[in-house]
């Protein structure tokens, strides 16, 4: 059995969309149970009205405060440790739970686990990685918000993880890497990204093709597309307004006239394959990927479909050991390198490396 904590709180349609969802994923799913945390005067009469008792697979854990989507993450962090944030993820700490799933505050979320469980080792920051459709299949994009600014060794370990995901959730062999950028020419973008690019060209242990420009993220250029949380929030969010805009486009033109509404008929099959394609709510949410404990964060306005989804994707990870997978796939590519102190020769030698690269920049 499978024990995922779920916050009863987070995101816009809490807790009736978050306890909706825990119940759909119980219900497909006889080989987990969920440890659901929240506020018990605010979720116990809503837990009542879908006659909770009967789902002997959750189970109410009880919260004292909840971190509001606006509130300061890091003030949060301080002043609500009894938050259903903060209990969901002791609970991971302490191995009751396998997994933490919350559509609430991203920046809650993120700083509570760096908090509670630390990183793995050889990481130095952890990202949030999300699996985004492209015109064959699937590709990983990190970071997507976690770093606002980031320096060149945090690419390094973010192409890292990001390849070793890629590996276990998309099954790619050999996962092709890009670097996010204005160009695909090697001189194309700032001083850090080009920094970053001849690093990762010269480690020669990644399948890395060199920069990617956003045109060309659906187009299968990729596996593993590597870019700051600024950058990567804003590629995200800007797709995501994209297929509303056009998905909004279509549904005015196919309800204009008898003739548009017989053709958005014939065609609603097609129209609900391209939905399960592009949705974000097929995917559940994105992985907090770096930390030791699964932490998966959720949409905003996560619906009970996505929550649903989310935990399954929890499920996955648990089963597949992600956390252990990617700290033994890093030691069998940099060998003994990362089994010396917490900064390995390894990552001493790449600071030293770029350290020279700045200096060497700045004196011409």
């Amino acid at each position: 059995m499978i024990t995922i904590a779920v916050d009863a709180h987070g995101g816009d349609y809490a807790p009736n969309e978050i306890i909706k969802g825990v119940i759909k994923a119980v219900e497909e799913n006889n080989d987990i149970e969920i440890l659901l945390v929240g506020v018990k005067e605010k979720i116990k009469p809503i837990l009542d009205t879908f006659k909770i008792q009967e789902h002997k697979k959750i189970k109410l854990i009880e919260s004292k405060e909840i971190i509001g989507m606006a509130d300061n993450p890091v003030t949060s962090i301080r002043r609500k440790k009894n938050s259903s944030i903060h209990i969901g993820l002791k609970l991971v700490k302490e191995k009751k739970a396998s997994s933490f799933f919350s559509a609430g505050n991203t920046g809650a979320v993120m700083a509570t686990a760096k908090l509670i469980l630390n990183t793995l080792e050889g990481v130095e920051r952890p990202a949030i990685a999300t699996i985004m459709p492209n015109i064959t299949g699937h590709f990983v994009m990190l970071d997507v918000g976690a770093n606002i600014q980031c320096k060149p060794i945090h690419y390094i370990q973010f192409a890292i993880m990001g390849s070793i995901y890629s590996k276990i959730m998309l099954h790619k062999n050999n996962p092709r890497v890009g670097l996010l950028s204005i160009g695909e020419e090697a001189v194309k973008g700032n001083d850090l990204l080009k920094t970053v690019h001849t690093l990762l060209n010269e480690m020669g242990v990644l399948n890395f093709i060199g920069n990617v420009e956003a045109k060309e993220l659906f187009r299968d250029t990729c596996d593993v597309v590597v870019t700051d949380g600024f950058t990567g929030n804003i590629a995200l969010k800007t797709s995501e307004s994209a297929a509303w805009y056009i998905s909004t486009l279509l549904k005015e033109e196919l309800s204009k006239n008898i003739p548009s509404k017989i053709a958005a008929l014939l065609a609603k099959p097609v129209f609900k394959r391209l939905k399960k394609r592009a949705d974000y709510e097929e995917y559940g949410g994105a992985l907090l990927i770096g930390v030791d404990g699964i932490t998966i964060i959720g949409h905003g306005s996560s619906n009970a479909y996505a929550v649903k989804n989310a935990i399954g994707v929890a499920k996955e990870l648990a089963k597949n050991n992600i956390n252990q997978k990617i700290t033994e796939q890093i030691y069998s590519i940099y060998g003994d390198l990362l089994k010396t102190e917490k900064y390995s020769a390894f990552w001493h030698n790449l600071k030293e490396r770029i350290k020279n690269m700045t200096l060497k920049h700045f004196r011409e």
